[in-house]
Protein backbone atom coordinates (compact mmCIF):
# COMPACT_ATOMS: atom_id res chain seq x y z
CA UNK A 1 0.00 0.00 0.00
CA UNK A 2 1.47 3.55 -0.91
CA UNK A 3 1.72 5.75 2.18
CA UNK A 4 2.57 9.79 1.56
CA UNK A 5 5.46 11.33 3.23
CA UNK A 6 3.98 13.74 4.97
CA UNK A 7 0.30 13.18 6.59
CA UNK A 8 -2.85 15.95 6.08
CA UNK A 9 -3.14 18.36 9.15
CA UNK A 10 -6.39 19.91 10.00
CA UNK A 11 -6.07 23.47 9.20
CA UNK A 12 -3.01 23.97 7.25
CA UNK A 13 -2.65 24.07 3.27
CA UNK A 14 -1.72 21.79 0.52
CA UNK A 15 -0.96 21.78 -3.36
CA UNK A 16 -2.60 18.78 -4.50
CA UNK A 17 -2.07 17.89 -8.51
CA UNK A 18 -2.98 14.95 -10.74
CA UNK A 19 -2.35 14.44 -14.28
CA UNK A 20 -3.27 11.56 -16.86
CA UNK A 21 -1.75 8.33 -17.01
CA UNK A 22 1.57 8.47 -19.27
CA UNK A 23 0.29 12.08 -19.51
CA UNK A 24 -2.48 11.27 -21.65
CA UNK A 25 -5.61 13.98 -21.78
CA UNK A 26 -8.00 14.01 -19.11
CA UNK A 27 -10.04 17.00 -21.00
CA UNK A 28 -11.11 16.04 -23.69
CA UNK A 29 -13.84 18.66 -24.37
CA UNK A 30 -15.42 21.82 -22.76
CA UNK A 31 -18.35 19.01 -21.45
CA UNK A 32 -15.29 17.24 -19.74
CA UNK A 33 -14.46 20.51 -18.16
CA UNK A 34 -17.87 21.20 -16.63
CA UNK A 35 -18.17 18.11 -15.61
CA UNK A 36 -15.28 18.27 -13.34
CA UNK A 37 -15.95 21.73 -11.64
CA UNK A 38 -19.16 20.66 -10.80
CA UNK A 39 -17.63 17.87 -9.46
CA UNK A 40 -15.50 20.23 -7.02
CA UNK A 41 -18.56 21.39 -6.06
CA UNK A 42 -20.93 18.09 -4.84
CA UNK A 43 -17.41 15.94 -4.01
CA UNK A 44 -16.39 18.20 -1.15
CA UNK A 45 -19.65 17.32 1.12
CA UNK A 46 -19.86 14.40 4.24
CA UNK A 47 -22.94 12.49 2.30
CA UNK A 48 -23.03 11.15 -0.98
CA UNK A 49 -24.56 12.56 -4.12
CA UNK A 50 -25.35 10.53 -7.21
CA UNK A 51 -25.07 12.51 -9.70
CA UNK A 52 -28.22 11.61 -11.90
CA UNK A 53 -30.49 13.17 -8.84
CA UNK A 54 -28.33 16.83 -9.69
CA UNK A 55 -27.84 16.88 -13.49
CA UNK A 56 -28.77 20.12 -14.56
CA UNK A 57 -29.04 22.03 -11.62
CA UNK A 58 -27.44 24.89 -10.66
CA UNK A 59 -24.54 24.81 -8.25
CA UNK A 60 -26.34 26.85 -5.55
CA UNK A 61 -29.22 24.86 -5.65
CA UNK A 62 -27.69 21.23 -4.60
CA UNK A 63 -27.35 20.31 -1.27
CA UNK A 64 -24.14 18.84 -0.28
CA UNK A 65 -23.89 18.50 3.77
CA UNK A 66 -20.99 19.95 5.49
CA UNK A 67 -17.65 20.25 3.20
CA UNK A 68 -14.51 18.33 4.31
CA UNK A 69 -11.86 20.66 2.73
CA UNK A 70 -11.72 24.51 1.65
CA UNK A 71 -10.93 25.55 -1.79
CA UNK A 72 -9.06 28.29 -2.66
CA UNK A 73 -7.92 27.89 -6.28
CA UNK A 74 -8.14 25.85 -8.90
CA UNK A 75 -7.39 25.05 -12.38
CA UNK A 76 -7.87 22.71 -15.50
CA UNK A 77 -5.19 22.04 -17.71
CA UNK A 78 -5.64 19.52 -20.91
CA UNK A 79 -4.08 16.31 -19.29
CA UNK A 80 -3.51 17.60 -15.45
CA UNK A 81 -4.95 19.56 -12.57
CA UNK A 82 -3.90 22.19 -10.05
CA UNK A 83 -5.95 22.78 -6.52
CA UNK A 84 -5.02 24.59 -3.62
CA UNK A 85 -6.87 23.53 -0.27
CA UNK A 86 -6.85 23.78 2.98
CA UNK A 87 -7.79 20.16 5.56
CA UNK A 88 -10.78 21.20 7.12
CA UNK A 89 -11.52 18.23 8.84
CA UNK A 90 -9.74 14.90 9.40
CA UNK A 91 -8.96 13.01 6.50
CA UNK A 92 -11.47 15.30 4.60
CA UNK A 93 -8.50 15.74 2.06
CA UNK A 94 -7.88 12.26 1.08
CA UNK A 95 -11.68 11.40 1.30
CA UNK A 96 -12.02 14.84 -0.88
CA UNK A 97 -10.05 13.81 -3.81
CA UNK A 98 -10.91 9.63 -3.32
CA UNK A 99 -14.43 11.14 -4.23
CA UNK A 100 -13.53 13.10 -6.76
CA UNK A 101 -10.81 10.73 -8.72
CA UNK A 102 -13.19 7.83 -8.61
CA UNK A 103 -16.12 9.81 -9.73
CA UNK A 104 -14.76 11.82 -12.72
CA UNK A 105 -12.57 8.30 -13.75
CA UNK A 106 -15.63 6.38 -14.01
CA UNK A 107 -17.59 9.88 -15.85
CA UNK A 108 -14.61 9.71 -18.74
CA UNK A 109 -14.44 6.11 -19.22
CA UNK A 110 -17.94 5.45 -19.63
CA UNK A 111 -18.38 8.40 -21.84
CA UNK A 112 -15.17 7.09 -24.00
CA UNK A 113 -15.52 3.48 -23.88
CA UNK A 114 -12.35 2.59 -22.20
CA UNK A 115 -11.16 0.94 -19.52
CA UNK A 116 -8.30 1.18 -16.92
CA UNK A 117 -6.52 3.54 -14.90
CA UNK A 118 -7.35 7.55 -15.52
CA UNK A 119 -4.87 9.07 -13.18
CA UNK A 120 -0.90 8.17 -13.74
CA UNK A 121 -1.20 7.30 -9.66
CA UNK A 122 -2.19 9.04 -6.53
CA UNK A 123 -2.94 12.59 -6.48
CA UNK A 124 0.20 14.89 -5.88
CA UNK A 125 0.37 17.07 -2.76
CA UNK A 126 2.63 19.33 -1.36
CA UNK A 127 2.34 21.12 2.60
CA UNK A 128 2.56 24.95 1.78
CA UNK A 129 4.60 25.86 5.28
CA UNK A 130 4.88 29.36 4.46
CA UNK A 131 2.83 32.76 3.29
CA UNK A 132 5.22 33.61 0.73
CA UNK A 133 4.67 29.97 -0.79
CA UNK A 134 1.00 30.06 -0.57
CA UNK A 135 0.83 33.28 -2.35
CA UNK A 136 3.10 31.91 -4.88
CA UNK A 137 0.98 28.94 -5.15
CA UNK A 138 -2.42 31.14 -5.72
CA UNK A 139 -0.14 32.94 -8.62
CA UNK A 140 1.65 29.73 -10.19
CA UNK A 141 -2.27 28.02 -10.24
CA UNK A 142 -3.75 30.68 -11.62
CA UNK A 143 -1.04 31.27 -14.57
CA UNK A 144 -0.55 27.72 -15.65
CA UNK A 145 -2.79 28.01 -18.46
CA UNK A 146 0.03 30.50 -20.08
CA UNK A 147 1.56 27.62 -20.98
CA UNK A 148 -0.65 26.84 -23.75
CA UNK A 149 0.31 29.75 -25.59
CA UNK A 150 3.63 30.44 -24.33
CA UNK A 151 5.59 27.27 -23.74
CA UNK A 152 8.45 28.44 -21.74
CA UNK A 153 6.98 31.34 -19.56
CA UNK A 154 8.49 30.04 -16.20
CA UNK A 155 11.49 29.80 -16.71
CA UNK A 156 11.88 33.21 -19.26
CA UNK A 157 9.10 35.24 -18.37
CA UNK A 158 6.24 36.06 -20.33
CA UNK A 159 6.90 37.02 -24.31
CA UNK A 160 3.88 38.66 -24.34
CA UNK A 161 1.97 40.11 -21.67
CA UNK A 162 -1.25 41.80 -23.22
CA UNK A 163 -1.65 38.32 -25.11
CA UNK A 164 -1.31 35.95 -21.88
CA UNK A 165 -3.65 38.27 -20.42
CA UNK A 166 -6.44 38.16 -22.88
CA UNK A 167 -6.09 34.55 -23.17
CA UNK A 168 -6.36 34.24 -19.32
CA UNK A 169 -9.26 36.12 -19.22
CA UNK A 170 -11.28 34.25 -21.82
CA UNK A 171 -9.76 31.14 -19.86
CA UNK A 172 -12.84 29.58 -18.30
CA UNK A 173 -11.74 26.69 -16.52
CA UNK A 174 -10.09 28.37 -13.43
CA UNK A 175 -10.57 30.04 -9.99
CA UNK A 176 -8.99 33.44 -11.97
CA UNK A 177 -12.42 34.70 -12.94
CA UNK A 178 -13.86 34.32 -9.43
CA UNK A 179 -11.20 36.67 -8.50
CA UNK A 180 -10.03 39.34 -10.97
CA UNK A 181 -13.59 39.04 -13.18
CA UNK A 182 -16.82 39.48 -10.97
CA UNK A 183 -19.39 36.77 -9.94
CA UNK A 184 -20.04 34.10 -11.80
CA UNK A 185 -22.23 30.33 -10.40
CA UNK A 186 -18.43 28.75 -10.06
CA UNK A 187 -17.85 31.09 -7.42
CA UNK A 188 -19.29 29.19 -4.74
CA UNK A 189 -16.41 26.28 -5.08
CA UNK A 190 -14.59 28.53 -2.91
CA UNK A 191 -14.21 29.54 0.13
CA UNK A 192 -12.52 32.78 0.00
CA UNK A 193 -12.86 33.48 3.73
CA UNK A 194 -10.72 30.58 4.48
CA UNK A 195 -7.89 32.05 2.89
CA UNK A 196 -5.87 34.92 3.20
CA UNK A 197 -7.25 38.59 2.51
CA UNK A 198 -4.22 39.26 0.63
CA UNK A 199 -5.42 36.70 -2.24
CA UNK A 200 -8.68 38.99 -2.70
CA UNK A 201 -6.56 42.13 -2.81
CA UNK A 202 -4.39 41.51 -5.82
CA UNK A 203 -6.82 43.58 -8.61
CA UNK A 204 -5.23 42.36 -12.00
CA UNK A 205 -3.24 39.95 -14.81
CA UNK A 206 -0.29 42.51 -13.93
CA UNK A 207 0.26 42.00 -10.16
CA UNK A 208 -0.74 39.03 -10.32
CA UNK A 209 2.70 38.76 -12.65
CA UNK A 210 4.86 40.58 -10.66
CA UNK A 211 3.88 38.57 -7.22
CA UNK A 212 5.02 35.12 -9.01
CA UNK A 213 8.16 36.28 -10.12
CA UNK A 214 9.14 38.36 -6.97
CA UNK A 215 8.51 35.56 -5.03
CA UNK A 216 9.73 33.06 -7.14
CA UNK A 217 13.42 35.74 -7.58
CA UNK A 218 13.17 35.67 -3.64
CA UNK A 219 12.21 32.08 -1.84
CA UNK A 220 11.93 29.52 -4.89
CA UNK A 221 15.06 29.66 -6.89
Amino acid sequence: MTTRKIPFIVDEYYHIYNRGILKNLIFRDEADKKRFIKLLFICNSDKSVVFKSIQGLPLDKIERGSTLVDIGVYCLMPNHFHILAKEQVENGLSIFMGKLSTAYAMYFNTKYERKGKLFEGMFGAKHIDTDAYLNWVFSYIHLNPVKLIDLNWKEDGISNPELAKNFIQNYKYSSYCDYFLGDRAEKIILNKEAFPEHFSQLNDFKELVEEFDDIRDRTLD
